[in-house]
């Protein structure tokens, strides 16, 4: 997969076939998309095009309201596009300027200019341009006209995508990590750097690795303790996506404040199992497989050595 984030150098597609969104999570929804773009270029003997934006642009259209949370950051959605088996994905930067183009302008002036799609696969509720004011009724124009041929993503499939999209950040937010691996159809992972904590895990016996996210917008999990995997490096691209489990090394995740020790700063820590290096600096990969219990406070730090050892058992035993 060929990545292209500058609109002004992008090469010249063979029979383009192109659909836009934000595709956050590049969930299962998602995937059912991105085979009918993939049917759709093995027909035309064309090449998938996905244009997707960034930042997310709800947050230069609504800057200053509610919070952007992302399932996904901008390397894993591309580490997901990638696996999925997307030719190319075009990143667009979403700025002020670029929001206030008109309908028209925005299809003849981007679309069609930057992309000479042979075929678009839009939904019949997407909207684009200044206002929101451009729609599906309107590519129908440029289709009549010979500009592309316009395909409809069912609508079945677009409401799929809208509630998969919302009950995932939902669950996840809930801490039921299950159900949003289901919806997503792989489990939710983050990555950031190792930093140095206050070392309380080691004289545990269960020394942890603090994880400080690389994206501040990147949705976290509810407080509680989780069974994980994960990967580790020494650059930011540590991502290794499902379907290479034998490689990751299995643990478990407390996300909280710590109240047994009287904290109050919200950290992720992870106990990695059977691992005892120096890592501080590097990046951890972390993938979340099953919710085990809240975040409680333990009376005294013998109560809470004992639940840690009850949690790993239980989590040996999720991860197989």
């Amino acid at each position: 997969m060929q990545v292209h984030r500058n609109i002004e150098l992008l090469p010249p597609f063979r029979n383009a076939v192109v659909t836009i969104g934000t595709f956050d999570g590049v969930h299962s929804g998602h995937r059912q998309i991105i085979n009918q773009l993939k049917e759709e270029a093995l027909k035309n003997k064309g090449e998938t095009v996905i244009i997707t934006f960034h930042p997310h642009p709800r947050k230069v259209v609504a800057a200053g309201k509610s919070p952007v949370m992302l399932i996904n950051t901008i390397d894993e959605k591309i580490a997901l596009m990638k696996q999925a088996g997307i030719n190319h994905l075009v990143i667009v930067p979403f700025t002020e300027s670029f929001s206030q183009l008109s309908a028209r302008e925005y299809v003849e002036d981007f679309l069609i200019s930057k992309f000479h799609p042979h075929t678009v696969i839009i939904g019949y509720d997407h909207h684009f341009g200044k206002g929101r004011s451009g729609n599906y009724k309107l590519l129908e124009e440029y289709n009549a006209q010979g500009a592309f041929q316009l395909k409809e993503i069912p609508e079945h499939l677009l409401h799929q995508n809208i509630v998969s999209s919302t009950a995932i950040r939902q669950s996840i937010l809930a801490g039921d990590i299950e159900e949003a691996n289901e919806l997503l159809g792989y489990d939710f992972f983050f990555e950031g750097e190792v930093v140095e904590g206050n070392k309380l895990g080691r004289t545990l016996g269960y020394p942890t690795a603090n994880v400080e996210l690389y994206d501040e917008e990147k949705i976290v999990p509810a407080n509680g303790v989780y069974a994980v995997r994960a990967t580790l490096s020494n650059n930011e691209k540590a991502i290794i996506l499902p379907g290479n489990e034998s490689d990751l090394l299995k643990g478990m995740m407390n996300i909280g404040i710590r109240p047994t020790i009287g904290g109050n700063k919200r950290v992720i820590e992870i106990n990695l199992f059977d691992f005892n290096k120096d890592i501080y600096g590097s990046t951890l990969c972390v993938f979340v497989k099953k919710f085990l219990r809240p975040e409680i406070r333990f009376n005294g730090l013998d109560a809470l050595k004992n639940q840690l050892a009850l949690d790993k058992i239980e989590s040996i035993s999720a991860l197989g």
